[in-house]
């Protein structure tokens, strides 16, 4: 089933990447942010069905971020995305409430497999 998707991350590549990834596994990007401020400004106008977050980016960080969005919609979907040897960020993420990561260069199964499993985490609730 397509799902709605709002990408936070501050590298341009990367949002690319996502972008192709997300709309090859027939979901709709419904927006790009660049930071967190960017991701709290906009999620309540797009209400997205997932968020992808990128864990590092100046200002305020993916963990702050996802919480100010958690604050915002107890219910929101974040996966976080995050480079190899950032475990202890992944660890402080997940308790914060993500449900669930992607190591950068982000495989698209992976991200599939992610995707499912928050939709599915939401549903049971």
């Amino acid at each position: 089933m397509p799902r709605t998707v709002m990408i936070v991350d501050d590298s341009l590549i990367m949002t690319q990447k996502l972008t192709v990834l997300l709309r090859d596994l027939g979901h709709q990007v419904v927006r790009v942010c660049k930071s967190g401020a960017e991701a709290l400004r906009d999620y309540p106008f797009v209400k997205p069905d997932i968020v992808t977050m990128d864990i590092t980016m100046p200002g305020m960080d993916g963990i702050e971020t996802m919480a100010a969005i958690m604050g915002l919609n107890p219910h929101a979907r974040v996966i976080m995305v995050t480079s190899h040897g950032q475990e202890a960020m992944v660890l402080k993420a997940l308790e914060a409430g993500a449900l669930g990561y992607v190591l950068k260069p982000v495989n698209k199964d992976r991200l599939a497999v992610m995707i499912e499993r928050a939709m599915s985490h939401m549903a049971a609730a």
